[in-house]
């Protein structure tokens, strides 16, 4: 069987991963959500990749969330371990070490937002719906949305969305920090490949360091956030990128960072 999720390399340093089930709304089936799995496994590890895009196949839907239809056949226990799974492919898309871009290319919905939470930044195609719909099912997101969503866009929105369950915009969804770009449908990927190739000509080392040092201190009191960006700051001190930056400064020419 096809894989679900397909990745490549789009150029120097640049991986986009593809949720690869645009019949069915690119809906999180576990068989794509073991593909997932797979491709953050596989990206996380090439260390010629320095920033990775995800984004969906066709334009209808970035991701509809889970697979209503699989989960209909579902025993309770059944349903709570799928949903489990989901959040752990959630949290595993938000710890790699590289800076993930969400491509938002259809409507984003559920456990499809969800995933693009994970992500370090999102652009998102004119025109489309994101929203965490589960209370419309008599559920609640369960994949980490009610824990990434506050603290993207603030208790008060967050609770607005959840609550009402009802799908807002894109341009609404740059309006309040919910993503970070809107491009037109036709330019989406190539906005997205101009940011990747901004993030990759940076030394690698750091950037992976400074998404430590957000997150992690995005989870604490200041102090504690502020020794953890030391002990990531001290990290980037002994590479021989940091040489080399200083170095292409000196020379006025581009640096060429290696990840080392």
């Amino acid at each position: 069987m096809e894989p679900l999720v397909t990745w490549s390399k789009a150029e120097d340093h640049i991986a986009v991963m593809t949720l690869n089930r645009k019949e069915a709304a690119n809906a999180m089936s576990k068989q794509l959500l073991d593909d997932l799995n797979i491709a953050i496994q596989e990206v996380a590890q090439d260390n010629s990749i320095y920033c990775a895009i995800l984004t969906g196949a066709g334009e209808k839907a970035f991701c509809a969330g889970a697979d209503l239809k699989e989960r209909k056949t579902m025993t309770d226990e059944q349903v709570t371990e799928a949903v489990r799974y989901i959040g752990n492919t959630v949290s595993a898309l938000e710890k790699m070490p590289k800076p993930v871009i969400a491509a938002l290319n259809g409507a984003a919905y559920g456990g499809g937002l969800e995933l693009a939470l994970a992500c370090d930044l999102r652009i998102a195609a004119k025109g489309i719906k994101l929203g965490l719909t589960e209370t419309s099912l008599a559920i609640i997101p369960g994949a980490g949305g009610t824990q990434r969503l506050p603290r993207l866009i603030g208790i008060g929105m967050a609770k607005k969305l959840i609550y009402t369950a009802k799908p807002i915009t894109a341009e609404e969804a740059e309006r309040i920090g919910l993503v970070e770009e809107v491009a037109e449908k036709e330019d989406l990927l190539e906005q997205a490949l101009q940011l990747a190739r901004t993030i990759a000509q940076n030394g690698p080392i750091a950037l992976q360091q400074a998404k430590l040092a957000i997150n992690k201190g995005m989870e604490t009191d200041l102090d504690t956030g502020l020794a953890i960006e030391h002990l990531a700051y001290q990290k980037t001190i002994p590479t021989e990128d940091r040489k080399e930056g200083l170095l292409a400064f000196s020379e006025k020419r581009k640096p060429n960072y290696q990840g080392k």
